[in-house]
């Protein structure tokens, strides 16, 4: 029988990107009404008024785009020992970031800011920004040498991670577990 779970984790803003945001898209809200009030001052003159509206439309499409791109989801596939993490960029964009085999990880648990991170070491964070969610794993993959993820798994993740990590990782990580 296959060992199958699904999960998508909704990225939250931290303050710094949720400020960064407001004001990208902000300045893109009064770049594009300038334009759109120099086309319209223009309207005697058919090119400056027809540029000022263009690049209106352009600025209004690139402040609509950068809004879109704020909103992030991971998707987490677990298949027999397999674990695949992609990044969907509003709802719209997928990106593979990694794959990974379980019974490989080095590593496995609750994630802190305690836990040391060797400067060598490729971080993929792909988590919904809330530290009382989130987990490491790490193991050496081919691109990226030594890596460590960082992730949101739910309890039928867990569940069928748990089953594949070797027998040493397994056995800590439930003793964390009824801590």
């Amino acid at each position: 029988m296959d060992n199958f779970a699904e999960q998508l984790v909704k990225k939250n803003l931290t303050a710094s990107e949720k400020t960064r945001h407001t004001v990208k898209v902000v300045a893109g809200v009064i770049g594009t009404l300038i334009l759109l009030i120099v086309g319209i001052l223009f309207l005697g003159n058919p090119v400056p008024s027809l540029i000022g509206f263009l690049l209106a439309v352009g600025a209004g499409y690139g402040t609509f785009v950068t809004m879109q791109s704020s909103y992030i989801e991971y998707e987490y596939a677990f298949t027999n020992g397999e674990l695949d993490v992609d990044k969907i960029i509003a709802k719209k964009k997928r990106k593979a970031m990694i794959s990974t085999d379980v019974r490989e990880f080095t590593a496995f648990g609750k994630y802190s800011e305690d836990i040391e991170e060797d400067e060598n070491m490729t971080v993929i964070i792909s988590s919904d920004n809330i530290a009382s969610h989130e987990y490491y794993a790490d193991f050496k993959h081919a691109d990226y040498g030594f890596t460590r993820l960082i992730f949101s798994p739910d309890e039928r993740i867990l569940e069928n991670i748990q089953k594949y990590l070797p027998a040493n990782l397994r056995v800590k990580f439930l003793r964390e577990e009824t801590k």
